[in-house]
Order: structure tokens, then C-alpha cells, then sequence
């Protein structure tokens, strides 16, 4: 870990080096990427060079005690320096091992976030509101910038499906725990009963896919149908043809978009979302090929995967990927999903750096 970390202060040193030369500050691509790069390094090296200062002090206290002839109060504070030092030392280099575990190349992306009623009817599209106004919660507690994509609304004002982008520094890396089956438990506001009802949604997290990442042809991958929009009880219905459904051909998959009244803005959006969709599936691909990836991650992309349950009654969330159980669910449902978020990014970390020392 140590020759890596060391290759890597040099790496980090020569870039510092490539920023300030005007060669590559006029290029702007370069310069673009090597920003991402060093960016990405810094953390590493100042906890790297943290390291050092504390085995330097640990060097110098050992140096001193092996010495001797010091008298008590001076040994004292060279011991005290000593086991300062290896605790240090002890510390940030279990803080290196997570900070060199194989980055995410999606973590800084953008996401499309797709939520779906399940089974429970009309119960289920209101509590895929729900969720969607929790993730627009958080989302503006960051400071993101939220789009809907498209949006199938329900009388009661429920959603059967909606889609929306969220786009700000690090929304995948926060969000992407998220896929997978989340299930509510509570008295439905259309049950007069009082029963308690189970239902449930399905969330699906997609990072956005740059046009870069994946050539389509459109004249001969694409078949792009207009129709007019729809919209709940009769509600925000177009009068032209301005929705539209993409189809790619070579796999059958689907997109439509009818949030926008606008033609050409519909099919911008149904592009953006067919291309997110595609890049997940090649990485799902991918990863089915790599079992010890997928022991290491904690259900991070399985949409038919039960990861959470929202009971009401007693007003706890559960996560069944790691145990977690909060009794604050209205606090969580307000947006505040970072206790949650990084109790599975901790478990996350932990169960990579697991898989990494069984190799």
C-alpha cells in the first residue's frame, strides 16, 4: 500500500506541475481532465502526508527513548509523543485503505432517478409521491438542481411512474443506494377501516449517461413515435403531438416523455433517459461478470431487490441491506436521508475492504 501511496505523491506532484504550464492551460480538455484527476488524488495525498507527520514524530520519539539519559519529565513527554504517534498512525492508515479502494466511475454523475407504484394499487402511486418529494427534499438540501422528465399522475395525486434528473457534484455517489424495492406499511388515506396496508415501490438510480459514453444511431437504432400527452381526470392534456416514444430497436427497450409541451424538449429529455438506461444495463453486464464486485457491494443496482420498508404506526424505517432501524420516519421523509445514506456507504467501504483482503 505504502509503494503505491508513494507513486502516487509523485504522480500528484506532476500534475500539480502540468496545471501551472501554459501549454496545457490553453488546452482546455487537458486541463479539464487533469483538474479531475488531481482532484480526485488530494484527499489520498493530504491524509498520505498526514501519515508522514506522525511517522516522522513516532521516528524521533523512538530515536529519543532507544537514546535515554533523559530525565523524568522530559521522558514523560517523549512517551506521551510516542503513543501519540503510533495511534496516529494506526488511525489514518486504515483511513488510506478506504481512500485507495477502487473508486466508483460513476460517483460524480448526475442521476435520473425512475419511481413506480407496485402492488397496492392507488396506495402505492401516493406513496411513490412521497418518495419523490423526499428525494427533491435532499436533493435541494444540497443545493442540486431537480428536472422532471416525465410524470404519470393519478387523480388522487399519486404517481404510477415518474422520472426526474437530479444534477449536482457527487448525486450518484449519495443516491445510488436507493434502487430497489421500498415498501410502506400504514393506514391508506382511500381505506375509511383503519386497516394497516402493505404496498409497495420501485426505485431505480441511474447515473446520466453523456453522449460520449455511447454512440447511438438514430436513424437506424431508434424508432421515435409522437402521440398526444395525457394527464390525470382529463388534467394538462395537449392538444398537439408533442409527447413522444423512443423505442431502440436492437434490444425493444422503451422511453416515453410527455412532461413538456414542447416536441423537441420531449424528445431531448426521452434521449437523456434511454441513454442512462442503456449505460446501466452494459454495466449490469458487466459487473454479472465479476461475482466478487457484487459480494462487495450493498444493493446498489437490483431494482427487484426489498431494501427499505416505511412503517407508520410505529414510525420506523428499516433497512434490511445492514440492519439499520431509525424511529424518525416523518424526519427522513423531510429530506434528512443522510444518517441512512451513510450508514450504507460505511457498510459499503466495509464490505469492499473485506473482499479486498480475502484476495
Amino acid at each position: 500500500m505504502f509503494e503505491k501511496l508513494k507513486a502516487l505523491l509523485e504522480k500528484y506532484d506532476n500534475i500539480n506541475k502540468q496545471l501551472m504550464d501554459s501549454d496545457v492551460i490553453s488546452d482546455q480538455e487537458l486541463y479539464k481532465n487533469l483538474m479531475k484527476e488531481y482532484k480526485n488524488i488530494t484527499p489520498i495525498i493530504e491524509k498520505y502526508k498526514e501519515y508522514l507527520k506522525a511517522q516522522a514524530a513516532f521516528d524521533e520519539a523512538v530515536e529519543l527513548l532507544d537514546a535515554g539519559g533523559m530525565d523524568k519529565d522530559f521522558k514523560e513527554m517523549v512517551q506521551a509523543q510516542y503513543d501519540e504517534s503510533k495511534e496516529s498512525m494506526a488511525k489514518t492508515t486504515e483511513e488510506l485503505k478506504i481512500l485507495l479502494l477502487p473508486k466508483d466511475p460513476n460517483d460524480d454523475k448526475n442521476v435520473i432517478i425512475e419511481i413506480r407504484g407496485g402492488a397496492g394499487g392507488e396506495e402505492a402511486s401516493l406513496f411513490a409521491n412521497s418518495l419523490y418529494r423526499m428525494y427533491t427534499m435532499y436533493a435541494e438540501s444540497k443545493g442540486w438542481k431537480i428536472e422532471v422528465l416525465n410524470a404519470n399522475e393519478t387523480e388522487l395525486g399519486g404517481y404510477k411512474e415518474i422520472s426526474f434528473s437530479i444534477q449536482g457534484e457527487g448525486a450518484y455517489s449519495r443516491l445510488k443506494y436507493e434502487s430497489g424495492v421500498h415498501r410502506v406499511q400504514r393506514v391508506p388515506e382511500t381505506e375509511s377501516q383503519g386497516r394497516v396496508h402493505t404496498s409497495t415501490v420501485t426505485v431505480a438510480v441511474l447515473p446520466e449517461a453523456e453522449e460520449v459514453e455511447l454512440e447511438i444511431n438514430e436513424a437506424t437504432d431508434l424508432k421515435i413515435d409522437v402521440f398526444r400527452a395525457s394527464g390525470a381526470g382529463g388534467q394538462h392534456i395537449n392538444k398537439t403531438e408533442s409527447a413522444v416514444r423512443i423505442t431502440y430497436l436492437p434490444t425493444g427497450l422503451v422511453v416515453e416523455c410527455q412532461d413538456e409541451r414542447s416536441q423537441y424538449k420531449n424528445k431531448d429529455k426521452a434521449m437523456r433517459v434511454l441513454r442512462s438506461r442503456l449505460l446501466e444495463e452494459r454495466q449490469r453486464a458487466q459487473t454479472d461478470e465479476i461475482a466478487s464486485v457484487r459480494r462487495s457491494q450493498v444493493g446498489t443496482g437490483d431494482r427487484s431487490e426489498r431494501i427499505r420498508t416505511y412503517n407508520f404506526p410505529e414510525g420506523r424505517l428499516s433497512d434490511h441491506r445492514i440492519g439499520l432501524t431509525i424511529y424518525r420516519l416523518e424526519y427522513i421523509l423531510n429530506g434528512n436521508l443522510d444518517e441512512v445514506i451513510d450508514a450504507l456507504a460505511t457498510a459499503d467501504q466495509a464490505a469492499k475492504l473485506s473482499a479486498q483482503e480475502e484476495e
